[in-house]
């Protein structure tokens, strides 16, 4: 310690003194020494004498001896106490300046001391951002992409920034898309990529930079990794495909970039993943990748081209697995896949082995989730279906019962899709469904919808729809006017909403025999 004090000592007196190069250096060098023999005493006279505003004056006026100063500076920030001298004596503003610089070195003992004074301070980090740190972490990235250490303090820099709006916008006015998508090809270690797709994340969630990320060709790169972990069964691998399903999810903006990921071969690489985890108790896996596979099933186009290439058969494959929440989630992406497609309806509602496994799972009572998917997929299997044969096939696996259950769910998003969904199937086929409706009492379930104050303008305006098509039945209309659900229209026809009203008016007429008007 008496050498560290002497060393010390020198740096204050020769500071200012450009033609004291090489004992500075020596100095500086000694201090280097003196952390690495005993970090907490040095540490603690560091401190005591105050070094940083000499280390300041160093990094500024003493170009041949800044890089071994930046050197110091980054081993000393490594303590958290250490921090707020630094702070004080405004050497993250001295710093910046130096990421300019042509040094490796230089950019690399810089770029950690500031990373590290600033980390977890927001303040500082706004800071950062706002005297132009974005534009040469981004050039750091690009010239020299080949070098590891400059690569690792620069994408951990945009880690710790990219949090921050001012960051993305920054971000935005660079070309730091292109430089992560090459950082995302040549990562080699896990950690790499873990923080690449930290940082992909994170600029995902603006708009503008979501575009570029797309244009730079993440996608491909995200397919280009699942294909090759698709066989493996190490934990790592395992945490990149999670985070790359995440990314997929993140990077949807729209019709086409869903239709780029599915033409990409995504959809399979996840069925593939899916497939090969489905027995394994970690189940992380499974659920990221079925988000995505939700999220892809959204828009029409991504619809149409996963039918053709038999995504809803390698799905329901898929549902021997035997965890609930992964069952949830692959019954969900059925029912995205089938809503508003009348060709998917008919290919889910055409297979009785799903139908009675959906029979099944609408009555589990210790897995609400998966009761409520089932009954949901159910309802849209017969909602958009066209066709008389699968209204006979889920009459023929009980599932109508569930359905007229279904109308008297707690949720109103349920109860109408089991209305639409009985009423359009009424329409093709109700001689078929005319038992089962007479035996679940459907009439009076939707009496009592009518009947009942709280509930929604548009779940009785949608139970008055279903009454029509159920008038078309001589048994099921003298229910309808043994259980005197006239009344019930009548007093409708003086409700708050004139959706209710006007659907109360045409019931009653078509109740009357008349021409609706």
């Amino acid at each position: 310690m008496e050498t560290l004090s002497k060393h010390l000592e020198y740096l204050g007196l020769c500071e200012d003194d450009t033609e004291a190069e090489d004992q500075i250096l020596e100095s500086l060098n000694g201090i280097l020494l003196a952390l690495t023999e005993d970090k907490q005493r040095s540490f603690h006279l560091l401190r005591e004498i105050g070094i940083f505003p000499t280390l300041a004056k160093i990094l500024k006026g003493n170009p041949q001896c800044a890089v071994k100063a930046a050197h110091v500076l980054s081993e000393i920030t490594k303590n958290e106490e250490m921090k707020k001298p630094c702070i004080e004596a405004d050497l993250v503003l001295t710093l910046i300046p130096l990421l300019e610089s042509t040094d490796q070195e230089m950019l690399l003992h810089a770029g950690r001391a500031i990373g590290r004074i600033c980390y977890d301070n927001r303040a500082l980090q706004e800071e950062l951002v706002k005297v132009g740190v974005i534009p040469s972490l981004v050039r750091i990235l690009t010239d020299y992409a080949e070098s590891e250490p400059l690569v690792h303090v620069a994408l951990l820099a945009l880690y710790n920034l990219a949090d921050l709006d001012s960051a993305k916008e920054a971000l935005s006015m660079t070309k730091v898309a292109e430089q992560l998508v090459k950082q995302l090809r040549r990562a080699e270690s896990h950690e790499r990529l873990e923080i690449v797709f930290e940082v992909l994340q994170a600029l995902a969630e603006n708009d503008a930079l979501k575009v570029q990320l797309v244009e730079a060709g993440v996608p491909e790169v995200l397919s280009e990794i699942l294909l090759r972990l698709q066989g493996s069964s190490q934990a790592e691998d395992a945490c990149i495909v999670k985070a790359a399903s995440d990314l997929i999810v993140s990077l949807l903006l729209g019709d086409s970039s869903c239709l780029r990921m599915v033409q990409l071969g995504v959809i399979h690489q996840l069925l593939d993943l899916l497939e090969k985890h489905v027995q394994s108790r970690d189940t992380s896996v499974q659920q990221a990748a079925l988000s995505a596979l939700q999220n892809l099933a959204i828009p029409v186009v991504s619809k149409v081209q996963m039918l053709e290439e038999g995504v809803a058969e390698r799905i329901e494959a898929l549902l021997r697995s035997e965890s609930p929440p992964v069952q949830c989630k692959l019954l969900g992406t059925l029912r995205m896949l089938a809503d508003g497609q009348a060709d998917a309806a008919e290919i889910l509602g055409h297979d009785p082995m799903l139908l009675n496994r959906l029979v099944q799972w609408c009555s589990v009572s210790d897995h609400s989730g998966i009761c409520r998917e089932a009954n949901r997929l159910l309802a849209s299997i017969l909602h958009h279906n066209r066709s008389q044969e699968v209204v006979k096939a889920i009459q023929a696996a009980q599932g109508v019962k569930h359905l007229v259950s279904m109308t008297t769910s707690e949720h109103a998003a349920m109860q109408n899709e089991a209305l639409n969904a009985l009423a359009i199937a009424s329409a093709i086929d109700l001689e078929t469904l005319e038992e089962s409706f007479k035996e679940s009492q459907l009439v009076q379930s939707l009496h009592k919808l009518l009947q009942d104050d709280d509930t929604s303008p548009e779940v009785k305006y949608n139970s008055m729809g279903l009454l029509c098509r159920l008038l078309n039945s001589g048994d099921l209309r003298q229910e309808i006017e043994e259980d005197k659900i006239k009344d019930t229209l009548e007093r409708l026809c003086s409700h708050s909403n004139a959706n209710v009203v006007k659907e109360a008016i045409t019931t009653l007429q078509v109740l009357r025999g008349e021409t609706p008007q």
